[in-house]
């Protein structure tokens, strides 16, 4: 699931005269897992990285993090299908060159903060979209001086959709990038191919921390997407005294 928040069902009268935003690339990835890319239509949308932007079709709209950078010419965005939902089936029947509405305004204050220098990220499958768009900012303006290290979870290999760029990153930029994906169901068939980190990241956030010589002064943890995995993180390293933020992702 990718939508940021529940967000009620619109009616078409209410998205009829919404800007428009073409689909411009899409990636199928899974059977449930694609990466869209949209050209916003007539107007330049502008947004901060870690936030979120509202798309529709047939009058019903979602809001989903935004995975691009503000510098890159389209919006990408990272999908989970909710076979019973009420959009994303939708978005699944979607072809190159059919459009969405869009809100024209981005939300949500799930930003970089600069108050730490050190930012432990964990995210579940679509939650790594605010992280890849806030990295890929930092990085192109040519920052310094913090680090980001990004803790990913999946049930499935084929579900670390951004874990090639992740791995690139923290091998070019390794004063700036860490990642580490973790599968949580590592003896399924499916990941017989994985010899990485396993567990689900509220398991192993812990000894991260440790592994990362972490302190509590300069370290924010940010957690986004499934929302028992940022209850069960946040109720471990808050009460270690960590600093939290959090980004709650919801099924349709």
């Amino acid at each position: 699931m990718t939508s940021v928040q529940p967000a009620a069902t619109a009616t078409r009268d209410r998205t009829v005269n919404l800007p428009r935003a073409r689909l411009v690339e899409r990636f199928d990835y899974t059977d449930d897992l694609m990466v869209i890319k949209l050209e916003p239509q007539g107007f330049e949308f502008n947004f901060k990285p870690g936030q979120y932007c509202t798309l529709g079709l047939d009058g019903i709209e979602r809001a989903y993090s935004i995975v691009s950078a503000p510098h890159e010419p389209l919006l990408e965005i990272f999908v989970e299908l909710v076979p019973d939902g009420e959009l994303t089936p939708r978005m699944w029947r979607m072809d190159v060159g059919d459009t969405m509405s869009i809100r024209p305004r981005a939300k949500g204050i799930f930003l970089m903060d600069r108050s730490a220098t050190q930012h432990l990220m964990l995210g579940t499958v679509t939650g790594v979209a605010p992280y890849i768009s806030i990295v890929r900012d930092y990085l192109h303006r040519g920052h310094a001086g913090h680090h980001f290290y990004i803790l990913e979870g999946a049930s499935y290999l084929d579900e670390f959709v951004y874990d090639v760029e992740l791995s690139g990153l923290a091998a070019e930029y390794a004063e700036t990038v860490s990642f580490v994906p973790a599968v949580s169901r590592p003896t399924e068939s499916r990941n017989s191919a994985w010899a990485g980190e396993t567990g689900r990241l509220n398991n192993i956030v812990a000894a991260y921390l440790d592994k990362f010589d972490l302190n509590r002064d300069d370290t924010l943890i940010y957690a986004c997407g499934h929302p028992g995995m940022i209850e069960s993180s946040r109720e471990i390293v808050t009460a270690a005294g960590w600093r939290w933020t959090e980004e709650r992702f919801w099924k349709e």
